[in-house]
């Protein structure tokens, strides 16, 4: 899938989340998604395994992009116990990961990169999330398995299922948890010269119907900058 010539942003994803976050910004966007092999290397921590798998996503579409493009590179796992949890390839690995996951609290682990272009520039970014989850019930995982929105996502859940709501409370940042964590990207954009074209921050918050606590934190540091 591409359309390079849409604007200067380029997603490299997939991700119809990450399509309608993004857009909460205001920015116009092209997309040029590229399959990169996602296996986790040898002792590698689940902050470098984000972080190289974005890089790595946005960098497999530099050869195709034009000079005026920035790429936005991303990628999502979710960690328990120091185990990455990815998509599941069956409804039976997707039933095992939200049993292991019901009641307690994980991680999700969100890579950002973004490059600009012309001169090769590379920001990157990690943002790391604590997900309590509810104590749902076997029958809640069966019905929520039939609807199959599991299979395309990590850890086998989506936080913003209206049926299902598999969080028991948020104190981070949502957008992060269904891949894309807004304010961060904001700031690694900001770097390559591109600004919101929306007030982001309450944006964000009408669209996910969550109070944020992250984002004055965010403008905070960006005051000081």
């Amino acid at each position: 899938m591409t359309e390079k010539n849409k604007s200067a942003l380029l997603l490299a994803s997939n991700s119809p989340r990450r399509r309608e976050l993004l857009a909460l910004g205001g920015w116009e966007f092209g997309l040029d998604v590229s399959n990169i092999d996602e296996s986790q290397a040898v002792n590698e921590t689940p902050a470098e395994y984000v972080r190289r798998l974005s890089r790595q996503k946005a960098l497999a579409v530099l050869p195709r992009a034009q000079q005026q493009n920035i790429i936005i590179g991303a990628d999502t796992c979710v960690v328990i116990e120091n185990d990455i949890l990815g998509k599941p390839a069956s409804p039976a690995e997707a039933r095992q990961m939200l049993l292991r996951l019901r009641g307690v609290t994980h991680q999700v682990y969100t890579g950002i990169a973004v490059v600009r272009v012309s001169d090769g520039s590379l920001w990157t970014d990690v943002v790391v999330t604590d997900v309590p989850m509810r104590s749902y019930s076997q029958a809640e995982v069966e019905r929520y398995i039939q609807t199959g929105d599991p299979m395309d996502k990590a850890g086998a859940y989506g936080i913003q299922n209206p049926d299902f709501q598999p969080v028991a409370f948020m104190q981070g940042c949502y957008a992060s948890v269904m891949g894309l964590p807004l304010c961060s990207l904001s700031r690694l954009l900001r770097n390559a010269g591109i600004l919101p074209a929306a007030d982001l921050a309450s944006n964000c918050q009408a669209s996910l119907h969550y109070e944020c606590p992250v984002y004055p934190v965010f403008l905070s540091k960006e005051n000081e900058s």
